[in-house]
């Protein structure tokens, strides 16, 4: 007897789930693509503990026959493709027939569904190794899935979901691909109770992606559209002073399909390469329209990726009427007579205000032997400095600031002569330089406030210890539905290091406090708002204290990068009073050098 066996159903749709439902959303994405390929107006999603309890999708669509409902549930069973020739011009977002069967492999579903020539509706209940049920039952015109206990038999896949926060926002991400590109339908989305979406049929794309991401997104961006023979294109770009360093809003569709491309990303992003600097990501909103058997859609199993016939030509067109479109609303390079010999400098905004010193000042020992009319010198002994210092600062020993212990006193004796503003030369904005026994120290002001930030962040985050400077004037800043919840999910986290953020609207925050420290300047307050978007977009819980030390890196290296430098020695000096009252003045949490010590024999050396 042959050691191959056929392996029965059940097991070979569990397998197929594995590449079909990945999470809760790939089950929103299967059930919203179905409702509106059968026709449907009105879409309504529920969702109850981000998809683990329910996922419920409801239509009012064409409805099933009690046959056919029983039937969509069968492996491969498909009503869009009757022979091969019809993979060659797919122009539905379903086809394949995988779905439902792999959603009822891993869950327990509940359908009804009902056709307008029928008088009584048919209840299909189905999950995991159970029987099939039907009955006949009072629905509505459409089709009503109830996925209940997504995973509950494969408890691995379930173990590893995500935090509830992240599950729900990739649910509202696939609510917004299948959203878009639909205007005329009708959708809701609601969670644990909470309406998030009402989304009435829309004029245009550009009302519906209003919609969906708020005024300001639709405020940033221009038209867009080419029509060749191989393909026609339209859509929205945005402008290049909105573009932002986290990604978000790029969206292609083709056909109305969502899919991604790494290619067609880099066509965009080199019509871009001369108008936004290095590193940041404009919006855009890109709708191909080309022939279906010049397109295949059938490369991977969630059908987001796709590959194009003529992709080279496609990417020429994409490219230059992306261009083209920025030129002809004034953003490619003009000249201007009235600013000749002026340097055009690239908005790369995002600033924080100067922060204050720390909590800890160096100590205070007064000399009653100190004339202050007589000319003070600061050349203080060799021994003062000890052997970290002589050495180049040596290991990464810890530090304090004011009040040293014995075996951290090297840095605080610096400045028991209380230094003046004489003592410290600021270079190019980039380093601060004091004079010392054994020669130069050179401070790196970017590292020096990345110390100085992440030892803030790190205990604001452990203890919830923080200063929240009050505005006078809240700030409301409009970030969209899907930038608003994240605000929302991460409330608690802003609000121990020093935040007072609140969700306003749909697709709006006020900002009433900032740390202390930051600007409550609207402008300010606006690019820091994106800062932080940038954030918690890439925030993944983890152990609590891995959690935190990764967070306050990110904070810390965002705001070393946009921190406001000392224009002035005694600014300087202050940041230096901050920098050696922290543990660890000599490296960045990353290990980074921030003082070094330029000794005399290496200046000797140089002449």
């Amino acid at each position: 007897m042959g050691r191959l066996k056929v392996l029965p159903a059940r097991i070979s749709n569990m397998i197929a789930a594995g590449e079909v439902v990945q999470r809760p959303a790939s089950v929103v994405k299967e059930l919203m693509e179905n409702a509106v390929d059968a026709g449907a107006t009105q879409v309504d999603v529920i969702i109850t503990d981000s998809g683990r309890t329910l996922i419920q999708v409801i239509d009012n669509g064409a409805g099933m026959s009690p046959s056919d409902a029983v039937l969509c549930f069968e492996r491969h069973a498909t009503s869009k493709i009757a022979s091969a020739a019809d993979l060659e011009r797919i122009q539905t977002y379903g086809f394949r027939g995988e779905a439902l069967a792999s959603i009822a492999a891993v869950s327990q579903v509940t359908l009804r569904t009902r056709r307008a020539s029928d008088e009584t509706g048919t209840q299909v209940t189905i999950g995991g190794d159970s029987p099939v049920k039907t009955s006949s039952v009072s629905a509505p015109q459409g089709s009503n899935f109830a996925v209940r206990n997504l995973f509950y038999n494969t408890p691995a896949r379930r173990k590893f979901l995500k935090s509830d926060q992240v599950e729900f926002k990739h649910i509202v991400e696939e609510f917004t691909r299948v959203a878009i590109p639909r205007p005329e339908i009708c959708f809701s989305l609601s969670h644990n109770g909470r309406e998030i979406y009402v989304l009435k049929p829309a004029k245009s794309l550009k009302f519906r992606i209003m919609d969906l991401l708020g005024r300001g997104v639709v405020g940033e961006v221009v038209d867009v559209s080419a029509d060749t023979s191989v393909v026609k294109i339209s859509g929205f770009a945005g402008r290049p002073e909105s573009a932002r360093r986290a990604l978000g809003n790029q969206y292609f569709f083709v056909g109305g399909r969502y899919f991604r491309s790494p290619y067609l990303h880099k066509a965009v992003m080199k019509a871009y390469e001369e108008f936004v600097p290095e590193g940041l990501t404009p919006s855009y909103f890109i709708f191909l329209d080309v022939d279906p058997q010049a397109v295949d859609v059938n490369i991977h199993p969630t059908k987001t990726e796709i590959k194009f016939e003529d992709d080279n030509v496609i990417f020429q067109v994409l490219s230059a009427c992306i261009r083209e479109a920025l030129g002809r609303n004034s953003f490619g390079a003009s000249l201007d007579f009235e600013r000749e010999g002026t340097v055009e400098l690239p908005q790369l905004g995002r600033s924080f205000e100067e922060y204050k010193a720390g909590e800890y000042s160096p100590a205070v020992e007064p000399d009653p032997h100190f004339d202050p009319f007589e000319n003070p010198s600061f050349d203080l002994p060799d021994q003062a400095y000890g052997k970290h210092i002589s050495s180049g600062l040596g290991g990464g020993a810890a530090y304090a600031g004011g009040g040293l212990s014995a075996g951290h006193q090297d840095y605080g004796k610096l400045f028991q002569s209380a230094p003046s503003e004489q003592d410290v030369l600021i270079v190019q904005g980039k380093y601060i330089v004091r004079k010392s026994p054994s020669g130069l120290m050179i401070i790196s002001i970017r590292r020096a406030w990345e110390r100085v930030l992440y030892e803030r962040a790190l205990k604001a985050l452990a203890s919830g210890d923080h200063i929240t400077q009050t505005a006078l004037f809240p700030v409301q800043v409009k970030v969209g539905v899907q930038q608003r919840l994240l605000f929302e999910e991460n409330a608690s986290m802003l609000a121990s290091l020093g935040f007072d953020i609140s969700p306003v609207g749909e697709d709006a925050v006020c900002v009433a406090g900032v740390p202390e420290g930051y600007s409550c300047e609207a402008g300010k307050v606006e690019q820091m708002v994106g800062d932080l978007l940038l954030i918690l977009s890439d925030f993944q819980p983890a152990l609590e204290e891995v959690m935190r030390q990764k967070t306050a890196a990110k904070f810390a290296m965002l705001g070393a990068l946009n921190a406001e430098f000392p224009a002035t020695p005694l600014a300087a000096m202050r940041l230096l009073d901050t920098l050696f009252s922290s543990d660890n003045p000599e490296f960045t949490f990353n290990g980074r050098r921030v003082v070094s010590v330029l000794a005399v024999d290496e200046i000797d050396k140089r002449f």
